[in-house]
């Protein structure tokens, strides 16, 4: 399979479904090749971004360019985008090479260069072998490669995947996100990954565009994201996190409950500081904050405790080592915070 790698450059975006405002100034740019992921909660506009750049609902005030193409108002079919939908849309009534080929047929593609093309596709996501099975008879994941297919076969510039692993249990979705991030890093397309799930955004995107409330709050890498949340709302929506109010003093910030902390690097007017439950260590004496536990979760890997601090709960992870006793609820304990590390926020 082939495609000519293009990047999205999308300039002022604004769109509203009547008087509501789903999508506000939307700017940003995807390199060509890119695995980009739209990140938010449900209502964020995340959806809607992806499907304003499909072509799907209604025209969007602002530009959306595929390579130097303004693409906004084009109908679908003149876009060169491919979709996968979280539903995966496949006929029940066709076979698997049947539901490839059917882009192909309506684009009045000449028979003879259908059916390499489809054979193509198909063994690509390596089901060539059940090319005459009906949906009905594969598995979710199985599902899921035939809408891949169909999808490729036409040989978009870009690949929109719209919660595509929304339908598998747990332990296929890790499987097939692997391999999804393995076909698109062998097909080189610019692909862009709508989720809530931040685990799979985390895992399979080169960046990310963090969305609420039809606003993008931060754009970047998974890591730089986390490491380096721009407001309360990222940090909170990317990963557990404890945010505890204050004030900067001096190299110090002064949580509310009268706890110092000092940090690297203060920064003017920040409100509140951000700690990650593994960057708080438990000890039964000694340390930067006093606190009770109120609540434990083993994890597996780690204990999660739930303390009880004159700044309200905080959050703590400690990897779990046989043999060695946990905290109970209610014993009293102290945190040690990392706090050079931890992120200021002024909003």
């Amino acid at each position: 399979m082939t495609s000519s790698k293009a990047g999205i450059r999308i300039e002022d975006l604004h769109l509203s479904f009547g008087a509501t405002k789903v999508l506000e100034g939307i700017n940003m740019v995807i390199e060509p090749g890119e695995f980009f992921a739209f990140l938010g909660p449900s209502g964020s506009g995340k959806s809607t971004l992806l499907r304003a750049i499909a072509g799907f609902g209604p025209t969007p005030h602002g530009r959306i360019l595929i390579g130097d193409r303004d693409i906004a108002n084009l109908p679908p079919w003149k876009r060169n985008v491919g979709m996968v939908f979280q539903s995966y849309a496949l006929w029940p009534h066709m076979s698997v090479r049947k539901n490839v080929a059917f882009g192909l047929e309506e684009r009045k593609m000449p028979a003879r260069e259908i059916g390499p093309k489809v054979e193509a596709a198909l063994e690509t996501v390596n089901l060539l072998n059940l090319a005459d099975r009906m949906p009905a008879q594969l598995s979710g994941g199985q599902q899921q490669r035939v809408a891949l297919a169909r999808t490729i076969a036409i040989e978009p510039q870009v690949l929109l995947l719209d919660e595509p692993l929304s339908n598998l249990d747990a332990a296929l979705r890790v499987q097939m996100r692997r391999e999804l991030l393995a076909l698109q890093r062998k097909l080189g397309l610019t692909t862009i990954f709508v989720t809530h799930d931040q685990e799979e955004a985390n895992t399979t995107s080169d960046r990310m565009a963090v969305l609420n409330k039809g606003v993008i709050q931060q754009i970047g890498t998974p890591q730089a994201l986390y490491d380096h949340p721009a407001n309360t709302f990222v940090a909170g929506f990317l990963g557990t996190a404890n945010i505890l109010n204050g004030t900067i003093q001096g190299q110090s910030f002064m949580t509310a409950g009268g706890q110092r902390l000092s940090v690297a690097k203060p920064v003017e007017n920040a409100s509140r500081i951000v700690l990650r439950p593994q960057n708080v260590q438990l000890t039964a004496a000694g340390g930067d904050i006093p606190g009770k536990v109120t609540h434990r979760e083993f994890l597996g890997s780690q204990i999660r405790y739930l303390v009880e601090t004159p700044d309200g709960q905080i959050i703590v992870d400690t990897l779990h080592s046989t043999g060695i006793p946990p905290y109970d609820e209610g014993a009293p304990v102290f945190l040690t915070i990392d706090s050079h590390s931890a992120p200021l926020l002024t909003d």
